[in-house]
């Protein structure tokens, strides 16, 4: 889809009309740290919200509210007539929108999609507001800790990967002549999330989406460090001393599978990524 690039000083009808409308047939998406945010807002545990009100595990929101005259169901958060019931604690795809954000050189960069404002479909009401800098309306969503949050935990997907990677390539399987991994990282590559969730199991799950983490940390930098510290603890503990190839294919495919989950959490390319990563493993003498 064609999309049209910004800079933080463009200027766009951005001042919302709170009409709702963009509540209704989206798709949000979220890290652990915006579910603990959310749970937190909802007043109940990190637990309780996910099993609830997500979907995949916790990655994704569920909308399965009332319908709007399209037929596209509300987000498990809007109240009608009153709007978002966890509006402070709205993670960053709500916070962006109508605009998507890119890493590209370890610089963000600002876009949406198609040539025509998206809001102009169903809020032309917003042409009689005024008129925002991306930049100011970026402080006014107050998006900075929610960004920060969003690339620390693109570090802590290649960190998971970087460790799979080690299981198939470090540990001997690879220059054994073993071809199943590569074969099964595709095919995880290519699978519907709750699929990709099932592979994972619970006690991965958990520890992915709802890690027991102080909930008086406001950072969203030292959350995630705590949650990266807890996850490379997990790996350590659970494979550091596998012995059989079957043993190191199986933890592989499982960390893969979490590094990819989470991926996908973030509004990562998982399809592209999956292949980006097994061309590097065959680069290394892995094969398939």
């Amino acid at each position: 889809m064609q999309t049209t690039k910004l800079t933080s000083q463009s200027i766009l009808p951005l001042t919302c009309s709170r009409s709702g409308t963009c509540c209704f047939g989206k798709v949000v998406l979220l890290n652990p740290w915006e579910l603990r945010n959310l749970s937190k807002e909802k007043k109940i545990t990190s637990r309780a919200f996910r099993d609830l009100y997500c979907e995949f595990g916790g990655i994704r929101l569920r909308f399965n509210g009332k319908s709007d005259k399209k037929g596209q169901q509300a987000c498990s958060q809007y109240v009608d007539n009153i709007g978002c019931s966890v509006h402070l604690g709205r993670p960053l795809a709500c916070r962006l929108y109508p605009l998507g954000r890119q890493i590209q050189f370890e610089a963000a960069h600002y876009m949406y999609e198609g040539d025509k404002f998206p809001c102009l479909t169903d809020c032309a009401e917003v042409l009689e507001l005024p008129k925002l800098r991306v930049g100011d309306y970026l402080k006014g969503q107050k998006a900075a800790p929610f960004e920060k949050a969003q690339d620390a935990y693109l570090r802590i997907m290649q960190n998971l990967a970087d460790i799979s990677f080690e299981l198939l390539l470090d540990s001997g399987l690879a220059a054994s002549g073993e071809k199943k991994t590569l074969t099964v990282w595709r095919v995880i590559g290519n699978e519907l999330p709750e699929i990709v969730a099932e592979r994972i199991g619970a006690e991965w799950m958990d520890c992915l989406m709802i890690p027991e983490i102080d909930d008086a940390i406001e950072s969203s930098i030292t959350f995630a460090k705590k949650h990266n510290d807890l996850l490379m603890l997990k790996a350590q503990e659970k494979f550091g001393n596998l012995k059989t190839n079957q043993e190191l294919h199986e933890a592989s495919i499982l960390l893969y599978s979490v590094a990819l989950h989470l991926a996908r959490g973030i509004g990562a390319d998982t399809k592209g990524i999956s292949e980006h990563w097994i061309a590097t493993a065959k680069s290394h003498g892995a094969l398939e």
